[in-house]
């Protein structure tokens, strides 16, 4: 079970993004691993903006066979799932648009549609900056959500 994480308090982690990915083979994101520094480093989304990590799912299946780095590829580029890392200062004010409240929060995993958001690279990994009304849901688990 993923667990949620204040990544403010991180006080060990990791100096780039490819580094918070458990194994290399495996390419699972371990939000745990996130420090603080890399973190500031991050753009800052403004307004109603939100920086998400996508979800890269495992490189190996469950029977041990590894999946060719395309396969791999196409499922991060098609990811629908993410680790909220940022929200900006005007995400989820608007309360005729939100009347419940936030959608989600940092150390959420959300899901989103497939290409949405702006998609960048920074420190070895992707990141996407989607509009606060971007989100569909919010998840407990990743893996729970299947990627074709």
């Amino acid at each position: 079970m993923t667990k949620a994480v204040d990544l403010a308090a991180a006080s060990e982690g990791v100096a780039t993004i490819a580094e918070a990915y458990k194994e290399p083979s495996d390419k699972v994101l371990d939000p745990e691993a996130i420090e603080g520094s890399l973190l500031e480093r991050m753009p800052t989304p403004t307004g109603w903006r939100i920086l998400v990590l996508p979800y890269r799912g495992k490189g190996k299946t469950d029977g041990g066979i590894y999946l060719p780095d395309a396969v791999v590829q196409e499922q991060t580029v098609s990811t629908q799932v993410g680790y909220v890392l940022k929200v900006g200062d005007l995400a989820y004010k608007d309360a005729e648009k939100f009347p419940t409240g936030p959608w989600c929060e940092e150390g959420n995993w959300v899901m989103f549609a497939r290409y949405s958001g702006s998609r960048f690279k920074i420190d070895g990994g992707e990141v996407r900056i989607l509009n606060d009304d971007e989100v569909l849901a919010k998840i407990k688990e990743p893996e729970d959500i299947l990627h074709f």
